[in-house]
């Protein structure tokens, strides 16, 4: 009898743990770090125009708030401290960086059992399940560091753990991709000397927005993996340079670097006239199917470990795909990877495995140099 039991306490956990998690459970056990959300800029604009904001501790009409991210299973939110092109020219980017840490900084110390402020790889794994949404900084727009090496060691102190070298148009760092004005054929010198200065303090090289040229002098120089923070394949966009070719994505793997997939429409399919303005009447969204296929599409040509998610919520306005409207949204691209036959391994390291291992690898080059 005693025999009989032990044989049927075997057959239970090889029958329950054969069985296929559930989106909202691998949602709930796993690590999900989403590169770039953009809700600081959000919540600025509007305490600007209305001289108050929605509190994203507990519902708002944003993509982010906690109950959402606590739905979805997100536990690292990289939130974007984005400055626009003009405030180069203007000379406001240093001050309006710090107005942006600053706000978000209030927001989290007046919520510590919700949120907290993640500036380290370490114990990252510890946070599924705990009903606390880690949040970290990622600059976009090196616009703030005004041509002093200096500068990286002071933002890194204040929480930025990665910084995008320019964005709409070329700044004195890069060339855009979204700019006809090529001022640099790539990186300007003091982008040249930039990148080794993230790599020695410890701050991740973003080589989204950049220009092709600029893409790959980054990667070269570069001593420590380097990301797209929110960018997708130019393979289903094709000329335009806003998202990456396949050779790129070869070399941001071959240097052991990741593309973590925008979720805006626009850059997912060509199903929209990208030259035209957003008009709401005739805009057609992708799906999520859409998504998943950018993420296939970067396993074939260059396997599982080199992919991740970087949605750009509250960045991209109301183009997001069917299916992945807000951060609550993740358990339905679990879902759509699970169909396409993704392990929940393959699955975990694509949620956030893959964005920590490169995470880990700048700190430790930084430690080390």
């Amino acid at each position: 009898m005693e025999d009989i039991n032990r044989l049927c306490i075997l057959i239970v956990f090889l029958i329950v743990g054969c069985a296929e998690q559930s989106p909202e459970d691998i949602a709930q056990r796993s690590l999900i770090v989403d590169s770039h959300i953009d809700t600081p800029y959000r919540i600025k604009a509007q305490l600007d125009s209305t001289g108050t904001y929605e509190d994203i501790a507990s519902s708002t009409s944003y993509d982010f708030d906690y109950l959402r991210a606590l739905s979805g299973g997100l536990n690292v939110p990289f939130f974007s401290i984005y400055l626009p092109a003009y405030s180069e020219d203007n000379g406001t980017s240093f001050e309006l960086a710090n107005e942006l840490i600053d706000l978000m900084n209030s927001i989290i110390d007046a919520n510590p059992d919700k949120f907290f402020l993640v500036d380290t790889s370490t114990y990252l794994g510890n946070l599924p399940g705990q009903n606390l949404v880690g949040i970290a900084y990622g600059m976009e727009n090196g616009a703030a560091l005004e041509g002093e090496l200096d500068n990286v060691k002071y933002f890194y102190k204040r929480g930025i753990r990665y910084i995008t070298l320019t964005h709409a148009k070329t700044n004195h760092i890069s060339d855009s991709s979204y700019d006809l004005n090529k001022q640099w054929g790539g990186l300007s010198d003091f982008g040249k000397k930039l990148i080794p200065e993230m790599n020695k303090v410890g701050v991740i090289v973003d080589i989204s927005h950049v220009s092709d040229a600029a893409f790959f002098q980054a990667v070269n120089i570069s001593k420590t993996p380097v990301i797209a923070s929110h960018s997708s394949l130019r393979h289903f966009t094709p000329n335009w340079e806003r998202n990456v070719s396949d050779s790129m994505v070869k070399a941001l793997a071959e240097k052991g670097g990741i593309l973590q997939i925008n979720f805006g429409t626009n850059f997912l399919t060509n199903v929209n006239d990208k030259s035209k303005a957003y008009d709401p009447s005739t805009y057609i969204h992708a799906d999520i199917t859409d998504v998943v296929d950018h993420i296939d599409r970067v396993v074939e040509l260059v396997g599982i470990d080199y992919v991740g998610i970087g949605s750009d919520y509250d960045g991209v306005g109301d183009t997001l795909p069917n299916g992945l409207k807000d951060v609550a949204s993740y358990p339905n691209l679990i879902a759509e990877m699970q169909k396409r036959g993704y392990s929940t391994n393959d699955i975990q390291k694509i949620l956030g495995g893959n964005f920590v291992r490169v995470w880990r690898e700048v700190e430790e080059y930084a430690r080390n140099n």
